[in-house]
């Protein structure tokens, strides 16, 4: 059968809106000199995504749907009072960022400390750059964008140590450290987790990896759940979220290397975060979740509202381990890297190659990546438990049921003991 809406190349159809961009590229092309066009096309692009998605996600959802979420599971009502149901709230604390007084400490390095919140921007805005939204929507398909995204996500490490060390201020200073040494740490099982796809699908090119999940009807999140785990976990620690913020721990370092900053300055350290966070979404779901595709229904539903909403569920974990899980301490943080989540990135890379090499002699039969998804879910929930038992965890040991102060060798009046 048929479908009734595909989508056509009227400049009309919001289905697929490259067709109304180049029916404005093309009108412009004959108007403007040569190689305007070209600027214009980056423009229309970076345009559209961020009034389209990135700005209202960010206020909707990334500031009042997070607060409004973590309040309902923290048994809260969150905002509710500026607007109907709060949700002018991000108006509101935008206006009272914009109002404050943007401090800077008298023996600072006041150049560094002005230019950091600029350079933190920056790769928020570039990520987007590579990110498919739909078939003919993305601003540069170039092929190797996914060792684009990663190098330029790598950026704003460099932005936040010179803002801890510019502050002048030790507790800034232990916080941008901090960011270093989780960046370095969970780099490596990042890079091996997503390995394992570009091994399994043989490109590393973003829009490649869309083409490969909808050519083999699966997404590569079946084919390798255990990079998918990894890659939440190291992304998680990377943005600083909750439980793993130890560069913004409260009760040990006041705000971590954004002690000093106030007003917007902080605001655009803040902001960027949520920019961050929604960016490494978008690349999970292009990566591990089809991107713009959902077996067939990309035909009839748009595939960027697709996109968008895949996006917004994976935003939906990092919302979820924020609200429910305790903060871990900084030496839990790096021996987790090290002797947990990098050995098993090694193990799953291992695993994959030799898939790939069976599939290859297979010439890449359709049915044996099914196989191969089966196998690999058993394998990650085997590997897991027999690394973390070979770690020492040990589940036998966890009470079941509260113990008395006798029973956990607490304290024990003098005339009752043995």
């Amino acid at each position: 059968m048929t479908p009734l809406f595909l989508t056509s190349d009227r400049w009309y159809d919001i289905r697929d809106l490259g067709n109304l961009s180049r029916a404005l590229l093309d009108a412009a092309d004959k108007i403007l000199p040569g190689g305007v066009v070209y600027v214009l096309a980056a423009l229309i692009g970076f345009v559209a995504s961020f009034l389209l998605f990135v700005l209202p996600s960010q206020l909707i959802i990334g500031v009042y749907g997070e607060r409004r979420i973590i309040g309902r599971m923290q048994s809260r009502l969150g905002p509710n009072r500026v607007g109907p149901f709060g949700l002018l709230q991000p108006i509101a604390d935008a206006i009272k960022l914009i109002q404050k007084e943007a401090l800077t400490p008298t023996q600072a390095d006041r150049v560094v400390m002005y230019i950091a919140p600029i350079i933190f921007v920056m790769p928020a805005v570039l990520l987007w750059a590579v990110i498919p939204f739909g078939e003919n929507m993305v601003i540069a398909d170039i092929p190797v964008s996914l060792m684009y995204f990663l190098a330029v996500s790598a950026l704003p490490v460099i932005a936040t140590f010179m803002a801890g060390w510019s502050s002048n201020n030790k507790y800034s200073l232990f916080g941008a450290m901090r960011i270093v040494s989780m960046a370095i740490s969970y780099e490596s099982p990042l890079v091996l987790a997503l390995l394992g796809a570009v091994v399994m699908s043989g490109t590393i090119s973003l829009s490649g990896m869309v083409a490969w999940a909808d050519e083999y009807t699966i997404w590569m999140v079946f084919v390798q759940p255990l990079a998918l785990v990894i890659y939440f976990i190291c992304v998680s620690a990377e943005l600083n979220r909750t439980p793993v913020d130890i560069a913004e721990a409260e009760s040990e370092i006041v705000a971590g290397y954004l002690t000093e900053y106030s007003g917007m300055k902080w605001g655009l350290f803040y902001g960027m975060d949520i920019g961050y966070a929604l960016a490494a979404s978008g690349f999970a779901a292009t990566v591990f979740l089809g991107g713009w595709t959902f077996f067939g229904l990309e035909e009839w539903v748009p595939g960027w509202l697709i996109f968008i909403a895949k996006t917004h569920l994976f935003y939906f974990l990092f919302i979820w381990t924020r609200g429910t899980l305790p903060r871990l301490r900084a030496d839990q943080l790096m021996a987790f890297a090290w002797k947990f989540l990098l050995p098993l990135g090694v193990f799953n890379l291992l695993i994959v190659s030799t898939e790939r090499m069976l599939w290859a002699e297979q010439d890449y039969a359709k049915g044996l990546i099914y196989v191969f998804a089966l196998v690999n879910i058993v394998l990650s929930v085997g590997l897991v438990y027999a690394w973390a038992r070979f770690n020492g965890y040990r589940p036998e040991r966890t009470p079941t049921r509260p113990r008395l102060v006798k029973q956990a060798g607490g304290y024990i009046p003098v005339g009752e003991r043995p």
